[in-house]
């Protein structure tokens, strides 16, 4: 097949990408698909059939894929234009057709590269003017911070992009005039020999050039992509690599001085840093971009879905069709699109090379690698730039951001390479080549094989650049995504949760705790009908404050983007059809929460209720509590106050660390039972004060019980007993013990839960031990005193005791459910963990029944039921005390583990609690 039948195939095959995109955005609008919804694409495909039939008489020989990559690529941007800025998509397709014109018309006038380049000085000073000429009065214009225009009437154009070109030509003349020049190094300096400064003086005038652009225009891309290109043709013409690292040398001065003398570049630098931190000012536009990639994830929004190519109120992109187009796309087509539309760049790269490589010139192969390098480090430039992997340049992303001067510019590069290509005549015969001026001489094939070999050097790395720009942007919208959307000031998340009807939230009986109720204009109000009922549980999903609670752990369920009952919510959700979101049903049942929360009314602490067989959360309560509906009120003064622990936005439950007191006793039975160090009925002495590792532990009040057992000292919550039995014990064997239980482990769960705590027993002193025993942290070292716990994890000690020596991993989630009712998610009670073994656990329990028949816990006792527990008290040291108590009921096969912990509360305080809620949560159950 012939080149030019190859190109005609590719045209055809590219086609279906621009038609369907245009497709795409007309069916959402309601219209039908026919020739005339479908006009622009299908003329576009039709100009450049016109191309490349001009191809085929102009340039029958050059490269048959850069047309048709130029083709896909354009069409994507004309299909983006449309979609964002529909009123300047009209002209943008003119400029598309006039850059074709243009395209051909150079075809058709340069009919020798070599011949152009005689007039290398012309194209020198012409191309400098053009760059400079947006300096200008009058005519000069200045346009997103550079100046950059010239604007004659209502006609803008950027002389710029005309002006590269016309540079990569004097460059690729002067090089191929006096490559074997700058190949010689003739100056010695001690050991090395480096060029004479007449050759060095082309690469300084070019750091130069590009410095001056930089500082009188403020063209950061423009500039970069000058020496770039420079840089990248000296390479391939001479071969040698001091060039590559004196260039890296130069441009790191100039970086830093341009860094020092110009604000504009801090400004881009410290945007680049942190756009967060001037997210409504200069960095704006890059956090909307980064929030608009974030929406993309794999398989993107779906065209015209996507919120950054809407106007910057709706949580658009300002000027999204120019600089910004790549994150549109991002965005709308996934992350296999936009990897997708890098290929196609990559692509072009290889086709330029590959035409590099046929060139019967010098000055052929060096404009060759020029322009390619032009297409892809403007690429590489903008894309890095707006995926926050370099700072941000204002160049356009070739061939698909709006704008004629880009587009004009682009199809003259096309139209010289398929020129380049077409001079090409083969490989065999291009080797055999010698004398002519411009040629690779007499050397034609060691000549070849070493421009071969840097050829592929240069493709290497141009390689490498687009791998670094999808490795980034797989980061940006797949790793990072979850992190942006969540962020509070996300004003794409925002929006879309406001068109999204979140699911349900309710408890395992039926009650309502929050809803999305539909408003007048078809946005959702998130409302919490249940008041203060397990608010700390719900937590809240605000515009405003983002979200906290189970609506945060389980927000994309919520959403309706997890947790998929069937195969319909996975289609719907990766073709991004919004639908209701699933339905979360919690442990938590409503009256045995509000028997929690009643018995905390009035007092400060927090109470947690568990199934110890499943690990399921009954109740979960803290204390003071809120109205869930008031949350933004309460949020809006802890932000505008201290925010202290005494917020009724403090889960005391999970995040608040307390000295468990007595309850600790149960741990250190536990390990005295366990590992034979005493029984239930070896006695000890109980004096109301002993001294142990000389200093005092008593009892409370000083209370003596005189020689007691084991189990009468847990009864009666004797210290000095417990304080010798923690000296027996050893602090290993003590902290290993609360290590099976859980302290000082992250367990997780589905609210932030902070780790109890214990010392290491390498710093902990025998009054120490002593005093840990019985629950309270005296310590003063490196690691933190202990033990410290939360509630919840002193229910989890009672959970191990009520099951064999078993902690259930908790949870809080009874089920998942969406819209249609069906089942999504359903939770397997799963082990922890075995504290202790169940021999130890049974005889513990017996011990811990004379607790609340015989010892401290009586008000925990039930009518019926036999109910085994554990009090505690610790003394805070300003004359008031935290009570607790920690109680499992039915005592002989325990359905419910109860833990309370009242800050500063009467003595007996924990225990009645624990009764109240143990009682209701047993007729829950049915056993009363």
């Amino acid at each position: 097949m012939t080149r030019r039948n190859i190109e005609l195939l590719l045209l055809v095959i590219a086609s279906p990408i621009v038609i369907v995109l245009f497709a795409m955005m007309v069916v959402p609008g309601g219209q039908e698909l026919s020739v005339n919804t479908l006009g622009v694409p299908l003329g576009i495909f039709a100009a450049f059939v016109v191309a490349h039939i001009a191809v085929r008489w102009l340039a029958p020989a050059a490269d048959p894929a850069i047309l048709p990559i130029s083709f896909a690529l354009s069409g994507i941007g004309i299909a983006f234009v449309t979609r964002i800025v529909p009123d300047l998509a009209v002209r943008q397709v003119i400029w598309l057709f006039a850059a074709v014109a243009v395209m051909v018309a150079v075809l058709a006038l340069v009919r020798n590269l070599d011949k152009l380049a005689n007039y290398k000085y012309t194209l020198m000073i012409v191309g400098i003017l053009l760059l400079l000429s947006p300096m200008l009065p009058v005519i000069g214009e200045e346009s997103g911070g550079g100046q950059l225009w010239l604007r004659l009437g209502p006609f803008s154009f950027q002389p710029g992009e005309i002006a590269k070109i016309l540079i990569v030509f004097f460059i690729a003349a002067y090089l191929a005039a006096n490559r074997e020049m700058l190949s010689v190094f003739t100056q010695k300096v001690g050991p090395l020999h480096l060029p004479s400064l007449p050759t060095l003086l082309p690469l300084i005038v070019m750091w130069a050039l590009a410095f001056v652009v930089v500082v009188l225009e403020k063209d950061l891309g423009l500039a970069l992509v000058l020496f770039s290109v420079f840089v990248i043709m000296l390479y391939v013409a001479t071969g040698k690599k001091l060039y590559l690292v004196a260039s890296i040398g130069l441009a790191a001065i100039a970086a830093v001085a341009l860094y020092f003398m110009m604000g504009h570049v801090q400004t881009r630098v410290s945007i680049w840093l942190d756009p967060f931190a001037a997210a409504q000012g200069g960095g704006f536009q890059l956090v909307q971009s980064l929030f608009s990639m974030a929406d993309g994830d794999l398989f993107g929004t779906g065209i015209g879905r996507g919120m950054g190519g809407e106007p910057v109120a709706a949580g658009g992109i300002p000027v999204a069709e120019s600089d910004f187009i790549f994150p549109v796309i991002a965005e709308e087509a996934g992350l296999m699109g936009a990897a997708g539309l890098l290929l196609l760049y990559l692509c072009f790269a290889i086709r330029g090379i590959v035409t590099a490589a046929r060139a019967k010139s010098d000055v052929s192969s060096f404009v060759a690698v020029g322009l390619t390098s032009i297409i892809v480090l403007q690429a590489f430039i903008i894309v890095g730039g707006v995926t926050r992997l370099i700072p941000l340049t204002g160049i356009t992303l070739p061939f698909v951001s709006q704008g004629g001067s880009s587009l004009i510019a682009s199809f003259m590069i096309v139209a010289f390479l398929l020129r380049c290509g077409d001079e090409g005549t083969g490989v065999g015969e291009e080797m055999r080549q010698t004398g002519a001026i411009g040629s690779h001489g007499a050397d034609a094939v060691l000549g070849r094989v070493a421009l071969g070999k840097r050829l592929t050097g240069t493709m290497m790395i141009f390689s490498l650049l687009f791998a670094v720009l999808v490795a980034n942007l797989t980061y940006l919208m797949i790793i990072k995504a979850p992190e942006y959307q969540n962020m509070p000031s996300n004003n794409h998340t925002i929006a879309r949760e406001a068109q999204m009807e979140r699911g349900t939230i309710s408890t395992v009986d039926g009650t309502v705790l929050a809803q999305s109720v539909r408003q007048e204009d078809g946005s959702y109000q998130r409302e919490y009908p249940a008041g203060t009922l397990a608010a700390h549980i719900v937590g809240y999903a605000s515009q405003k404050f983002g979200t906290a609670g189970i609506e945060a752990a389980y927000n994309d369920a919520l959403r309706g983007e997890q947790n998929f009952a069937s195969f319909t919510d996975v289609v719907n959700s990766l073709a991004g059809i919004q639908t209701k979101g699933n339905d979360v049903a919690l442990t938590i049942d409503s009256r045995i929460q509000q028997a929690a929360q009643n018995a905390l009314e009035g007092q400060v602490g927090a109470v947690v209720a568990m199934n110890p067989e499943t690990g399921a959360v009954y109740a979960l309560a803290s204390s003071p509590t809120y109205d869930a509906a008031d949350y933004e009120t309460l949020l809006t003064a802890a932000a505008e106050g201290d925010g202290n622990d005494s917020s009724e936005l403090y889960n005391r439950a999970t995040q608040a660390l307390y000295a468990p007191g007595s309850t600790f006793k149960m741990v250190t039975l536990a390990a005295a039972l366990q590992d034979g160090i005493a029984k239930a009925d070896t006695e000890y002495d109980s004096p109301g004060e002993m001294e142990i590792g000389n200093a005092p532990v008593t009892n409370v009040k000083k209370r003596s019980y005189g020689k007691i057992t084991l189990a009468q000292a847990m009864w009666y919550s004797s210290n000095t007993v417990f304080g010798q039995v923690g000296v027996q014990l050893g602090s290993d064997l003590l902290v290993n013990m609360a290590c099976s239980f859980g302290f000082n482990e992250a367990i997780n769960f589905d609210l932030p839960l902070a780790t109890s705590l214990m010392p290491d027993p390498a710093e902990m002193t025998e009054w120490e031990t002593a005093w840990a025993a019985c629950g309270e942290p005296v310590g003063e070292h490196e690691s933190p005193a202990g033990p410290q716990a939360t509630v919840m994890q002193m229910c989890l000690v009672g959970c191990a005791i009520a099951n064999e020596g078993a902690i259930m991993q908790p949870y809080l989630v009874d089920g998942i459910y969406n819209a249609n009712g069906e089942r999504g998610f359903t939770p397997l009670p799963v082990k922890l963990k075995q504290a202790i073994d169940p021999k130890t656990a049974e005889a513990e329990i017996e011990v811990m029944k004379g607790v609340v028949v015989e010892g401290t816990g009586g008000k925990a006792a039930i009518d019926g039921v036999e109910v085994a527990g554990k009090t505690g008290t610790h003394e805070r040291g300003d004359g008031d005390d935290d009570s607790w108590f920690v109680g499992l009921a039915p005592a002989d096969d325990p359905q419910v583990v109860v833990a309370v912990a009242i800050e500063r509360g009467e003595s007996g305080a924990g225990a009645q609690a624990a009764h109240d809620v143990m009682e209701t949560a047993l007729e829950v159950a049915g056993v009363l």
